[in-house]
């Protein structure tokens, strides 16, 4: 049997990162609780270092490598390069929050990256086997970071039922990939999407596969009916880790929801279609609903992430069928850009929960952000920004976000889904406004002073005008959405 090396030259930055998170494991052995901080300067030039490698081995033409499991095109080196950004933000916001509980350990760190490189995998998976690879190594790392704080009952209950739930997930995602591979023989996703455009495999096999696959994909993105997980686990692990759930890990979701229902399963789109219609509908129904019944901000968000991501499952859904093709990279890219901006949405208004929280306070009711203008009229300028962005409000980059995927629905002649989630994006911004008005129009309850790093504050603030600058030029970033999709939809 002969060994075939594979080319390791695509698969850089995943094997830089995995060194590193070795070496971050050792340098936390021996540095004391006062030197602490080398841990963090490693693991954020451990990110930089990624992002270095990234741009050098960027490349327009997709290649493949261990066998064609793994593969390194546009498409992946777009989403990790916004990737990167999102953890090393979530770090410098998180420190200051972890130092003050004593959670600032080195376990964190390591923990981050390892999710990291999960969600770099499933970026670049290319074969069921290096997607389930990396959603087990990010869901296994972030079951550990929801645990972190070990004295905290809420924190291990929420701990206990990600995992449960998690479990349940990955079994349901697991059993339609052998549904698949008992109906084709293959893994391989792009050999899946032959063999079914060629007539292989039994249709209802497939099609009893997909179900399970797609529900498997639903828990990950945590929509409706799948998303029972998601106000718990938020509301109860530590909000630096309720930070990192709630943003980075959308880009990969979004990247392996593409990759399994666009190159894999691309022939069975009549039918994932009327799924994702399905479930999209439901999430912005049930999640603008529910979050306005919410009292707690880190509740409230997690419901609004719930009705984003159907927000999302729009522009992925009107790829494919029932509309213009020449239309499918504008969808794709609709949908990509709502994820990126979702992520840099979801940094800020965490960010600011954790900036307004000190030791043994946690700002994490709305009532917390009462009179927040009273006491920084530019901390609660940014929250505003922020909560208007995430409305869909005139011009930021919410906004923007929401009308490119209504556009591309509207062009798979489903205006009705259209008209439906804008009609809810309106329910919506109810309790995104009441936000606003606490902290304009309320007393302050607490005026005690913000106390927050420097570095925080300076980031926080670059986040919150990110936010209303690519709001009025969303250009670049569409641009480059719709440049990652077409290669990945032509392979060139």
């Amino acid at each position: 049997m002969n060994f075939v090396m594979p080319d390791l030259y695509p698969a850089s930055a995943e094997i830089f990162i995995l060194l590193m998170a070795c070496v971050l494991l050792l340098v936390d052995l021996f540095v004391g609780k006062g030197r602490r901080w080398l841990v963090y300067l490693l693991a954020q030039l451990t990110l930089a270092g990624c992002f270095g490698i990234t741009l050098l081995t960027l490349d327009g033409q997709g290649v493949t490598t261990f066998s064609n499991m793994f593969v390194d095109d546009l498409l992946a080196d777009f989403l990790k390069l916004a990737l990167y950004p999102a953890v090393a933000v979530m770090l410098v916001y998180s420190r200051g929050y972890l130092a003050a509980r004593n959670l600032d350990r080195g376990e964190f760190y390591v923990l981050v990256l390892f999710a990291t490189l999960g969600m770099m995998v499933m970026i670049s998976a290319s074969h069921f086997l290096t997607i389930y690879l990396g959603l087990e190594m990010l869901a296994l790392s972030l079951y550990a970071l929801v645990a972190i704080d070990r004295d905290s009952a809420r924190a291990t209950e929420a701990a206990m039922k990600y995992f449960v739930l998690g479990a349940m997930a990955s079994g349901l995602l697991l059993y339609g990939m052998s549904m698949v591979y008992g109906a084709v023989g293959s893994l391989e996703l792009f050999e899946i999407g032959q063999r079914i455009a060629l007539g292989g495999g039994n249709k209802a096999v497939l099609v009893f596969g997909l179900v399970f696959v797609v529900a498997g994909l639903a828990f990950k993105l945590g929509v409706v009916p799948f998303h029972m997980w998601v106000p718990d686990v938020y509301h109860g692990a530590p909000t630096a880790v309720t930070l990192f759930i709630g943003s980075a890990p959308k880009l990969a979701a979004f990247a392996i929801a593409l990759r399994i229902l666009v190159t894999g399963l691309a022939e069975l789109a009549e039918h994932w279609q009327v799924m994702l219609m399905i479930l999209a509908a439901l999430s912005i129904a049930l999640g603008n609903l529910a979050a306005i019944a919410q009292t707690n901000l880190k509740r409230m968000l997690a419901y609004s992430a719930i009705s984003h991501m159907g927000f999302m499952l729009l522009g992925l859904l009107s790829g494919i069928v029932g509309g213009d093709p020449s239309f499918t990279p504008n969808a794709y890219s609709s949908a990509m850009f709502y994820a990126i901006a979702y992520v840099l949405m979801s940094l800020g208004s965490f960010g600011m929960i954790l900036l307004l929280s000190r030791a043994g306070f946690e700002a994490e009711n709305i009532e917390d952000f009462k009179g927040l203008n009273k006491r920084s009229p530019w901390f609660a300028a940014i929250m505003m920004i922020l909560m208007f962005s995430m409305a869909g409000v005139p011009f930021f980059v919410g906004f923007f976000a929401k009308f490119a995927v209504l556009q591309a629905v509207v062009a798979a002649k489903q205006v009705w889904l259209a008209v439906f989630a804008v009609l809810f994006s309106l329910v919506g911004a109810f309790y995104y406004l009441r936000v606003v008005k606490v902290m304009y129009f309320d007393a302050p309850t607490d005026n005690a002073p913000i106390e927050a790093p420097r570095d925080m504050r300076i980031l926080l603030s670059i986040n919150g005008l990110a936010v209303a600058l690519l709001g009025l030029l969303p250009d670049g970033v569409l641009k480059y959405s719709f440049y990652a999709t077409y290669a990945f939809l032509t392979g060139h």
